[in-house]
């Protein structure tokens, strides 16, 4: 019969242990706070980044008429007899390029987001999908002189009244830049969808693709329209792209041949340098900005309502 032994402790060892749980136990108490620390810094960013938008545009409505800036059809801000501030033309241009965007990026993202759900093979699928997604890693200066330098003539071949500066051309390369986004964000949502769903469509006799349109995508449309709603969101927002191949003229037509400005170009123009610190034009800035801030939030809430009512739950 064996003896059994018994492990003793030294006072020593017995305060160490002591002291390593007490710092363990302080550890465990102090983490959340400092989590809740870091989070609170971007909480406290948005408000800064809102609340330095509302005063300023304050300051600018102090000076501009509020019913001025939102119906008025002529923006003229450097004009030095009678400047005007309706920011419908630059409403005009942002809203071209984004319909633009749309028609370009919609079509292709979704094809791509079916065939990736329902007909590429898993290898094909690990090929295609980065490479789409790459497209989203382009930056947009790039994209822009993409537009100016390649697309606007290949379009002036076929459109000899196309200007230069144009809305047609870099609407096409923002609804480019965009597809990466809806063809993601659909394709996920698609493969979400059970395959038990699909497999008593193909019981019945329904083909593949119909299987694919009649089924897997009304079953995904609440994914499939929040990504379509962000891209939306993030087309309005693009700057780089519009600033340089879209031009710098603030046009309240439907014209997209010819140069517009959209609100993202005018904050560019701006922010360069052609506007003093303190003058009118220098606060119109954030009026522009904030009301690019009420247009993309609205698009962003809008994308989340639609995700939360149509959401399929399986």
């Amino acid at each position: 019969m064996g003896l059994s032994t018994r492990k003793t402790y030294s006072v020593s060892d017995m305060i160490e242990q002591k002291s390593k749980k007490s710092l363990n136990h302080a550890t465990e108490k102090a983490i959340p706070w400092i989590l809740f620390a870091i989070a609170g810094v971007s909480v406290l960013t948005t408000i800064g980044i809102v609340l330095t938008l509302i005063f300023e545009t304050i300051t600018f409505f102090s000076r501009v008429s509020f019913f001025d800036f939102l119906a008025g059809t002529e923006w003229y801000p450097f004009s030095s007899n009678s400047p005007s501030y309706g920011i419908l033309p630059l409403i005009s241009g942002t809203l071209k390029i984004t319909g633009i965007a749309v028609l370009v990026a919609v079509p292709i993202g979704l094809a791509s987001a079916i065939y990736l759900s329902e007909y590429a093979t898993d290898r094909s699928r690990r090929i295609i999908k980065p490479i789409l997604e790459i497209l989203a890693g382009i930056p947009t200066i790039v994209y822009g002189f993409f537009a100016l330098t390649f697309v606007t003539p290949v379009l002036q071949s076929f459109i000899p009244e196309l200007k230069i500066f144009n809305a047609l051309s870099p609407g096409i390369v923002v609804g480019v830049m965009i597809i990466p986004m809806i063809a993601s964000l659909s394709e996920d949502a698609m493969s979400s969808v059970p395959n038990s769903i699909r497999e008593g469509a193909l019981a019945i006799g329904a083909t593949k693709f119909e299987v694919a349109i009649k089924v897997v995508l009304p079953a995904a449309v609440s994914g499939i329209v929040a990504s379509v709603v962000l891209a939306i969101s993030r087309a309005i927002g693009e700057t780089m792209i519009v600033t340089v191949a879209a031009g710098a003229t603030p046009n309240l037509t439907l014209d997209v041949t010819g140069s517009i400005q959209t609100m993202t170009a005018y904050i560019v123009q701006v922010s360069t340098g052609d506007a003093g610190y303190g003058t009118t034009i220098y606060y119109s800035i954030y009026a522009v900005g904030f009301t690019l801030f009420v247009f993309t939030l609205a698009m962003n809430l809008l994308a989340q309502y639609i995700s939360k009512r149509f959401r399929e739950e399986y």
